[in-house]
C-alpha cells in the first residue's frame, strides 16, 4: 500500500509516514496532534470533523490521506496563528454561538469555507452551506447569526481599506 510523508496542514509542510488509505481525522488527531477536529459519527453525517482542503469544506473522516496529500489542509488550529482569532472565531464568541462546543471546530470550518467563495451571504444560503453540521446543543440562529456577524464586519473591513 502507498505511503503519505508530508502534508501541507495550516500552512506548514508536516512530515508523517501513514498509509494512503488512513482517514485523514485519525491522521490529524492521532499523528499530527491536531485534537481540534472532532471525531463524531464517523459516517460524514455531523460534520463535526470538518476540514479545509484547498478551502473547500471537507468530511475528514471520510476523506483518505492519499486523496488530499499535496494539497492545502486548514484545520481549526490555523485559523488562529498567532493567536489573533479569525473574525469568524471572534463571532462565534461575541453571540454565544456555542455551548458544548463540541461541533464549533467543524461549524466554523464550514462558516470559514462559505465566506471565502460568499462573502455577503444571505441567512438561506448559510444555512445551506451548514446543513452537514449537526449541534447537539440547538444553537443554530447564533450559529447563523456569527455567520452573519462575520461576513458584515469583513464587508466593513473591506470598505475602510478601499477608503
Amino acid at each position: 500500500m502507498p505511503r503519505v510523508t508530508r502534508l501541507n496542514v495550516n500552512g506548514k509542510w508536516r512530515q508523517v509516514d501513514v498509509d494512503a488509505g488512513k482517514m485523514l481525522l485519525d491522521v490529524l488527531r492521532d499523528d499530527l496532534d491536531l485534537t481540534g477536529t472532532k471525531y463524531g459519527c464517523g459516517e460524514g453525517q455531523c460534520g463535526a470533523c470538518t476540514v479545509l482542503i484547498g478551502g473547500q469544506p471537507m468530511d475528514s473522516c471520510l476523506t483518505r490521506v492519499g486523496a488530499v496529500a499535496g494539497r492545502p489542509i486548514v484545520t481549526i488550529e490555523g485559523l488562529a496563528p498567532d493567536g489573533a482569532l479569525h473574525p469568524l472565531q471572534q463571532a462565534f464568541l461575541d453571540v454565544g454561538a456555542l455551548q458544548c462546543g463540541y461541533c464549533t471546530p467543524g461549524m466554523i470550518l464550514a462558516g470559514v469555507g462559505l465566506l471565502e467563495t460568499n462573502s455577503d451571504p444571505t441567512e438561506a444560503e448559510i444555512v445551506q452551506a451548514l446543513r452537514g453540521n449537526i449541534c447537539r446543543c440547538g444553537t443554530y440562529s447564533r450559529i447563523v447569526r456569527a455567520v452573519q456577524l462575520a461576513a458584515s464586519r469583513r464587508s466593513t473591513a473591506s470598505t475602510e481599506v478601499a477608503r
